[in-house]
C-alpha cells in the first residue's frame, strides 16, 4: 500500500513561490502543472485550488482526487517538485477523466522519459 506522507508534499509558501517563478509550466484544459526537476530526491507535490473552481466542498474534492492520483502514480512523476493548479471546471471531472488528463500532461513534460 502506498501512502502520502508529509515529506511528499510542498507545504511552505516559499516553495510554491519558488516553483511559480522557476518552474516550467505544462497546461491542460483543467490543470496547470509547474515542475522543477531535482535529481536524487523523491517527488513532492503542492496543490492549489482557488475559489474560481467552486465552493469549499468542490475544492476539497478536487484536492482529494489530485492527492489520490499522485499517491497511485508516483512513478510517473520524475524526481522533482510539482505544483498542480486546478482551473475552473476541474470540480466537474470524474477521477478517470482527471487521471487521463494528468497522465497526458505528464507525458508531455520534457523531464519525462
Amino acid at each position: 500500500m502506498q501512502d502520502f506522507p508529509k515529506s511528499a508534499r510542498l507545504l511552505r509558501r516559499s516553495e510554491f513561490l519558488h516553483l511559480s517563478n522557476q518552474g516550467s509550466p505544462a497546461r491542460s484544459r483543467h490543470f496547470t502543472l509547474l515542475f522543477h526537476r531535482k535529481d536524487g530526491v523523491p517527488s513532492r507535490i503542492g496543490i492549489t485550488v482557488s475559489r474560481k473552481v467552486g465552493n469549499a466542498v468542490a475544492r476539497n474534492r478536487v484536492k482529494r482526487l489530485l492527492r489520490e492520483y499522485f499517491r497511485l502514480n508516483q512513478e510517473r512523476f520524475p524526481a522533482g517538485d510539482y505544483v498542480i493548479i486546478a482551473r475552473p471546471g476541474a470540480d466537474r471531472l470524474r477521477y478517470a477523466d482527471l487521471a487521463e488528463e494528468l497522465t497526458r500532461v505528464l507525458a508531455r513534460l520534457p523531464t519525462c522519459s
